[in-house]
């Protein structure tokens, strides 16, 4: 494989969320050599991984994921993207603070430049033209080499995305928006058909829904119990619950597992590069990554399609 994989040429990216929130670094390491040796050549993370657990700071899946890269010397090998923004205070996306969370997340991710680096949360207040420019300023230091957006829509995509087109900037390339089988309504309308104006690779979060999607859970009780339970009220409803059963007799069709059809689904959604899937072990990462040999048919496809409303 090339030195430097092309960003639109990669099958899954692994998530670095559960980095430092449900495993640690000795349960992490196995995961990242696993996602290597089956070819997997991209990584999303961001410096707000994972702060929401007691006794963390932000920073934990990027340190992670760095001290990983040192170890096996495949830097060139690997797309990694990060993202800053995640604390949407009305400073964060200013260029001072953007330059500064750059340099920390070069830090841990022990790099000295991204592939890859995000608009992580829009706080709906600094002047999109502050935006643009802030993250301009990221590629015209030489520290980073393509620009995304994630959670950012509506007016707000819009402007920044103009801004950005401004003569002699830096334009963003990237899109990651939540979209799964059970969750349709962001990447869909004017975000999709700008992705596809512009040529944009799109890389969809929650892709599995939190879990949602794996066929685990036989009712919300059993969802309500994982670690991930903070996304019970936007994934499990009752237009969710009948759509799996969709879901389920696809998965018996094709002999595929539930997840495997959920994202041979979302693959195969238009303006869709690859998903982000996360895994707590090497044999989950496995059994998930199996998802690229399955093969849904037109009424297959179609029949998932209309399981959900959009």
């Amino acid at each position: 494989m090339a030195d430097h994989p092309s960003i639109g040429g990669v099958g899954m990216v692994l998530g670095g969320n559960v980095f430092g929130w449900t495993i640690d670094a000795e349960q992490s390491f196995p995961i990242l050599d696993a996602f290597y040796e089956a070819g997997g050549r991209m990584i999303d993370s961001a410096e707000g991984y994972s702060a929401w657990v007691p006794g963390n700071k932000g920073g934990e899946s990027e340190e992670i994921i760095g001290q990983w890269l040192d170890r096996t010397g495949v830097r060139k090998e690997m797309l990694i993207g990060t993202k800053t923004g995640m604390a949407m205070t009305p400073e964060c996306l200013q260029e001072s603070a953007v330059r500064s969370a750059l340099e920390g997340s070069l830090e841990r991710l022990r790099t000295d430049y991204l592939d890859l680096y995000y608009v992580h949360m829009d706080n709906g207040e600094t002047p999109l033209e502050d935006i643009a420019g802030a993250f301009d300023a990221t590629v015209k230091s030489g520290h980073v080499r393509e620009l995304g957006l994630s959670n950012m829509v509506g007016e707000r995509l819009d402007g920044v995305l103009a801004a950005a087109d401004r003569p002699g900037g830096t334009p963003f390339t990237v899109m990651q928006p939540k979209h799964n089988f059970v969750s349709r309504a962001e990447f869909s309308g004017s975000m999709r058909e700008q992705c596809k104006a512009r040529g944009f690779a799109v890389f969809p979060y929650f892709s599995l829904a939190s879990g949602l999607l794996t066929g685990k859970f036989s009712d919300e009780e059993a969802f309500a119990s994982t670690p991930r339970s903070f996304t019970i009220q936007e994934f499990s409803t009752p237009a969710a619950w009948e759509a799996l059963k969709v879901l389920e007799q696809v998965a018996n069709e094709t002999g595929a597992k539930q997840a495997q059809v959920a994202l041979a689904w979302l693959t195969a959604q238009d303006g869709v590069t690859a998903p982000i899937v996360s895994a707590t072990s090497p044999q989950q990462l496995a059994e998930t990554m199996g998802f690229i040999t399955v093969n849904l048919s037109a009424d297959q496809l179609a029949r998932l399609d209309a399981a959900f409303p959009g």
